[in-house]
C-alpha cells in the first residue's frame, strides 16, 4: 500500500526503541547467539499469588464483561486511597479514570489539553512516548535538558527561561526512566514556586516509578498548594506489582477533565477488563511487603552495575535514586550511543538501549534495565567489560 494512504498525522508518532532492540535480540537468539537482555522494563519478579488468585476468582465470578468506561467505582475509591495516603494528594474517587495500561494517560492528557501550536515542556532525556503524544496533539516539543552533571535533575532557573506564553503543559518524571534520577523535596517546591508564577500551565505527573524510590518519599507536585487542580497524575501497577503484561493503570485529575478522559476512553477502549481492575484492587489493598521486597532487590542489583561500570575503563556511571535502570556514560569511545548499542548487540551479546532513543540529551549514555537476575547482570558486566577492551584496543 502507498504512504499516500496512510493519514500523515500517523508519521507524528514515534516508537520505544527498547522493543526494536528486543525484537533484534530475539532474532539474534534465533539463530543460537545467548543474549543478556538489559533492554526492557519490565520486572523479572512473577505477579504476586494473591493478585492472580483475586483476577482468576474474578473470572469465575463472572467479571468478564464490560465495566464502567472510568473502571468500577470501588476500584476507584481503592485507588483514591492511596493517593491520599501514598502521595498527599486529596484525590476523590470521581476523580480517577483506570485505563488498560500508563500510556492512555499521557495520550489522552495530551489530547485533552494541548492544541496545535502549544508548547509542551518534557524532561530530556525520557520516556520517549513523550514527545511522540506532544507531536500527535499538534503541540511543540520543548526539551528540558537533564544532565549529568546536575545528577540528571532539571536547571531550575534554565526552566523558567524556556517558559513561554505558549506554553501549556509541563511532563514530569521522577523516578526518572531513563536514568532512575529522583528529584529532591527542593526541587519539588522550587518547581511549585515556578509554576505559582505561571497559574496557565498543567502538568501531567509521570509517577509509576514512585514505590520505587530507594531513600525517602517521593513527593507529588499535586501535593502542593494549589496545583492539585493543574495536574493530571499517571500511575498504575505495571512496576510497583510486577505486572506490565496485565495492562492497568489510572489518571487522576480534577473531575471536569475526568470526565473528559472518560470520554477518550469510551471512544477508544469502551473500558478496562473486568478482572484485572478486580486485580488492581487486591494490589493496593492486601500485603505491600512484596513492593518493598523487589524494592531492596532493585537497589542491591543497581549498586553492583553502578560500581562494576565503574571499574570499566571509559565508563562512569551514577547510583540512581530509584527505578531499576543505570544511565551509564559512553562517551569516551567515540562511538554514538546507538553504535556502541548496536555493537554491544552483535559483538558483546548485551542488549541496551542506546541514549539518543530517549532524547538528544541522551547522546554519550546507554540505559540498562537491571530489572533481570543477579546471574544475568553479572554475566552482563563482564561482557561490556570485556567489549569495552576491545574497543579500546
Amino acid at each position: 500500500m502507498s504512504d499516500n494512504a496512510i493519514a500523515s498525522r500517523i508519521r507524528l508518532l514515534n516508537t520505544e526503541s527498547a522493543f526494536q532492540i528486543l525484537a533484534r535480540a530475539n532474532e539474534l537468539e534465533a539463530q543460537g547467539r545467548h543474549i543478556i537482555h538489559c533492554e526492557i522494563g519490565q520486572p523479572d519478579f512473577k505477579t504476586p499469588p494473591h493478585i492472580i488468585e483475586a483476577a482468576y476468582k474474578a473470572m469465575k465470578d463472572g467479571y468478564t464483561g464490560y465495566t464502567p468506561t472510568s473502571g468500577y467505582a470501588d476500584v476507584r475509591a481503592a485507588i483514591a486511597g492511596h493517593v491520599r495516603s501514598y502521595k498527599n494528594v486529596p484525590a476523590r474517587e470521581d476523580e480517577i479514570v483506570i485505563v488498560p495500561g500508563g500510556k492512555p494517560v499521557m495520550f489522552f492528557a495530551t489530547q485533552l489539553l494541548v492544541d496545535p501550536g502549544d508548547e509542551v515542556i518534557y524532561p530530556n532525556p525520557g520516556f520517549p512516548i513523550y514527545e511522540s503524544v506532544i507531536r500527535y496533539a499538534g503541540g511543540i516539543p520543548v526539551p528540558m535538558p537533564l544532565l549529568a552533571e546536575n545528577d540528571f535533575r532539571p536547571d531550575w532557573n534554565a526552566f523558567e527561561r524556556s517558559i513561554s506564553e505558549k506554553t501549556k503543559l509541563l511532563i514530569l518524571n521522577s523516578p526518572s526512566n531513563p536514568t532512575g534520577a529522583v528529584f529532591t523535596e527542593e526541587d519539588m517546591e522550587t518547581l511549585a514556586g515556578i509554576l505559582a508564577r505561571h497559574p496557565k500551565i498543567f502538568v501531567l505527573s509521570d509517577e509509576i516509578y514512585d514505590r520505587l524510590v530507594f531513600a525517602g518519599n517521593p513527593r507529588s507536585i499535586a501535593s502542593f498548594p494549589d496545583m492539585k487542580d493543574r495536574t493530571v497524575i499517571l500511575d498504575g501497577f505495571s512496576k510497583a506489582y510486577a505486572m506490565t503484561g496485565w495492562r492497568i493503570g489510572y489518571g487522576v485529575m480534577r473531575r471536569d477533565l475526568a470526565e473528559k478522559m472518560s470520554l477518550l476512553m469510551v471512544n477508544s477502549n469502551s473500558c478496562t477488563a473486568a478482572f484485572t481492575q478486580i486485580a488492581a484492587k487486591a494490589a493496593l489493598t492486601g500485603p505491600q511487603d512484596f513492593v518493598e521486597e523487589m524494592k531492596e532487590a532493585f537497589r542491591t542489583r543497581l549498586a553492583y552495575v553502578v560500581s562494576a561500570l565503574n571499574r570499566i575503563g571509559g565508563i562512569s556511571c551514577r547510583m540512581p535514586g530509584g527505578a531499576f535502570y543505570a544511565f551509564p556514560d559512553i562517551s569516551s569511545f567515540g562511538l554514538s550511543s546507538y553504535e556502541f548499542s548496536s555493537r554491544l548487540l552483535t559483538e558483546g551479546g548485551v542488549a541496551a538501549a542506546w541514549g539518543t532513543s530517549f532524547g538528544k540529551y541522551g547522546e554519550g549514555h546507554l540505559r540498562l534495565s537491571c530489572a533481570t537476575s543477579m546471574e544475568n547482570l553479572r554475566t552482563g558486566m563482564e561482557r561490556i567489560a570485556a567489549f569495552a577492551d576491545t574497543l579500546r584496543s
